[in-house]
């Protein structure tokens, strides 16, 4: 994108927004312009102002005739960079998500606009650059998306992308769908047309696997990837590129959602679902609605991509705002792995040392191995055993030196008796604190005074090990924790793995076990169900079609609800039935909540501040929920209270300006006790 350095000598005043982080100055303030900084200093450049007697940064948001100051302005001190970093679309981009979730907008800046790094402007010098097309081929082949009539209309909807329409699509690939490729050939499509794209993923394996598909095609100069590994200078360099229109295929985590692609025609999220894009620092926005609000402003087509459905995309289809994109039926026949339900757990006279093997997973293992092809094993947790309770009375054992949980870790074995949960595994460690480290062999539970302890949940390296004794010799690999493998070998294996650690195998795997899918689906989350589904969802996608030998076996019964959509693949009617749970109970997103945390005096006083939205519903205050993250600023082991405050979705930005509105009273106040507002938080408890 080419910036125009306009003088406006005729707008001898600029409106700058000081970036403080603080609610109660969240609003522009007006500078005269020095005559020599007059060409420089252009709307959304960076700026030094001199404010409440100190040296601060600011962004510049428009140039005026005349100031709304009555008295002598001050003048800028100086204008930082020319570079035009923050461009209207992405200053109209932070002004909407600042009301939807009650925020500062130099927090949602401090995201989205990389720090200034001098020596990344000097190097790129003058000018706009060379164009995206002089950076690769000269002439690109036209991509080949006939692979998207797997999907019912798929071919109306890559058209519609092509055309510039602002087409919106749920999009849930098949089992064993290229994702990354078929995101590829749809992305260099409409930059070869001339469009920007944008794609947001959770993490840099993701990142790794789009970039790979890319590269087959188009040049590695053509890709701009913005992750969270980058350095200062290369970050803001790419920013840069993008800004200039160079960078016209973006692909990123988390925050590479505000990158400022010029003509951006099309967007895409991956895995929607996956807490890795909710940004962990106020004011906690998700990439989902950050994509979600730039395609309603900009009028991009976006693609929502994950093997099952959030609720909140559920409400996007439901509305009619977006619409399903779905395997076909004849695509479903072709490429599904068989999924059989079994919570069988009595030993079969042919089944030797099977331990807590389903007869039916250890005969669909065995099956697979001795045709030569892999077997995923699904387990939730990752360590040796990470759990442990009172085997007479089931309480949590914990540390008896700082109530952290106890384990049981992978490492010599010291003392282990016949009372222990780790007798007879030679390899294992006594029970363990997570927290202090502290060994405690010989516990003893604080509510009934067992000294006899069982595991809650076995992990997969103890996992590992008992399936290396029963399926010898056949090698046995884990994959979880920091030992995250990409793709295993061909050949016959064990692949133990957690989720979100599946590694591919060539050709799929030949069958895949999901074990412990209680630990999974009876977690005290609102997002228990839809999360199980998904991490089940990811597994079934690895194996190979049911024609060619695939089977997959989940150890539970069939009738509960969220196992029968996975049997039966219905992902959009599991979505559809947890939006009418949410709705039926009053939760988001059917309805828009905000959870207010703190000392039981702070927020006792932010309520007192807090103009609540007609219709508005204060719930609590309740304690904050096992697990949750203090708010900063108090001190550990204080008590932390939580407050809901919950009003109808058609109320959102009201509830957001409300909030917004307290936060600047308690500011201004400069009230001691801290307090945290999460608009719609990712875990209620």
């Amino acid at each position: 994108m080419t910036q125009t350095r306009d003088t406006m000598a005729d707008r001898p005043v600029a409106r700058v927004l000081p970036l403080l982080g603080l609610p109660q100055l969240d609003r522009p303030f007006d500078y005269s312009v020095p005559a020599a900084m007059d060409a420089a200093a252009q709307p959304g450049t960076r700026v030094r102002i001199r404010f409440s007697g100190k040296l601060v940064n600011g962004i510049i948001l428009e140039r005026a005739a005349a100031a709304e100051h009555e008295g002598a302005l001050t003048p800028l001190k100086d204008v930082v960079s020319p570079e035009v970093v923050y461009p209207p679309q992405l200053a109209a981009l932070v002004d909407s998500l600042a009301e939807l979730y009650a925020g500062v907008r130099s927090d949602i800046i401090r995201s989205a606009v990389p720090s200034r790094h001098a020596r990344a402007e000097k190097a790129r010098g003058e000018g706009p650059g060379p164009t995206w097309e002089e950076l690769g081929r000269l002439e690109l082949d036209d991509a080949d998306l006939a692979a998207w009539d797997a999907y019912a209309f798929g071919g109306s909807f890559t058209s519609a992308v092509r055309s510039g329409a602002a087409a919106r699509a749920a999009w849930h690939p098949a089992p064993g769908e290229d994702v990354a490729m078929r995101l590829a050939e749809l992305a260099v499509a409409v930059a070869r047309d001339g469009g920007g794209v944008l794609m947001v993923v959770p993490d840099q394996r993701a990142v790794d696997a789009l970039e790979a598909a890319l590269r087959e095609l188009v040049s590695p100069r053509q890709i701009t990837v913005l992750a969270a590994g980058l350095g200062p200078e290369s970050r803001y360099r790419r920013y840069l590129d993008i800004l200039h229109g160079s960078g016209r295929l973006v692909i990123g985590t988390r925050s590479a959602a505000y990158a400022p692609v010029a003509n951006l025609r099309l967007a895409v999220i991956l895995d929607d679902g996956d807490d890795n894009l909710v940004d962990p620092r106020a004011p906690y926005v998700h990439a989902r609605d950050v994509l979600v609000t730039r395609s309603a402003q900009e009028g991009c087509a976006l693609i929502l991509a994950s093997t099952t459905r959030t609720a909140e995309v559920e409400l996007l289809v439901e509305s009619g705002w977006a619409h399903g994109l779905v395997p076909t039926v004849e695509t479903l026949a072709a490429r599904m792995p068989g999924i059989i339900p079994s919570t069988d757990t009595e030993a079969d006279p042919e089944d030797f040392s099977r331990g807590r093997l389903p007869a039916a997973a250890y005969r669909t293992a065995s099956t697979a191995l001795r045709e030569g092809m892999a077997v995923l094993v699904q387990v939730p947790r990752k360590g040796y055993v990470p759990t442990l309770s009172c085997a007479r009375c089931g309480t949590p054992a914990r540390c008896r030196h700082c109530n952290g949980p106890l384990e049981i870790p992978h490492g010599p074995s010291q003392s282990n008796g016949p009372g222990h949960a780790n007798a007879g595994h030679e390899d294992a460690a006594p029970p363990t604190c997570r927290w202090c480290g502290r060994i405690d062999v010989r516990h003893r539970c604080h509510e009934c005074g067992g000294t006899r302890m069982r595991p809650v949940i076995i992990g997969s390296e103890r996992t590992a090990e008992d399936l290396g004794r029963m399926f010898r010799p056949h090698p046995v690999i884990s994959s979880s924790g920091e030992r995250i493998l990409d793709e295993v070998a061909p050949g016959a294996r064990i692949v133990v793995a957690t989720p979100g650690a599946e590694p591919r195998a060539p050709g799929g795997y030949g069958a895949a076990l999901i074990l412990d899918t209680w630990a999974t689906m009876n977690r005290q989350d609102l997002r228990a169900q839809e999360e199980a589904l998904a991490t089940w969802a990811r597994a079934v996608h690895l194996v190979r079609p049911e024609a060619d030998g695939g089977n997959v076996v989940i150890d539970a019964d069939a009738a509960v609800p969220v196992v029968g959509n996975l049997v039966n693949w219905d992902v959009t009617g599991a979505a559809a039935r947890e939006l009418a749970d949410r709705a039926a109970a009053g939760l988001p997103p059917a309805t828009r909540m905000a959870a207010i945390d703190g000392t039981a005096e702070g927020v006792e006083r932010f309520l007192a501040d807090f103009e609540a939205p007609e219709g508005a519903e204060i719930l609590g205050p309740v304690d904050l929920p096992p697990g949750g993250r203090p708010p900063a600023g108090i001190e550990p082991g204080t008590p932390i209270r939580r407050i809901l405050v919950r009003v109808e979705r058609s109320r959102a930005r009201e509830l957001g300006r409300a909030l917004r509105a307290a936060r600047g009273v308690r500011a201004t106040r400069r009230d001691p006790a801290p307090v945290r507002v999460i608009v719609d938080p990712a875990r209620f408890g």
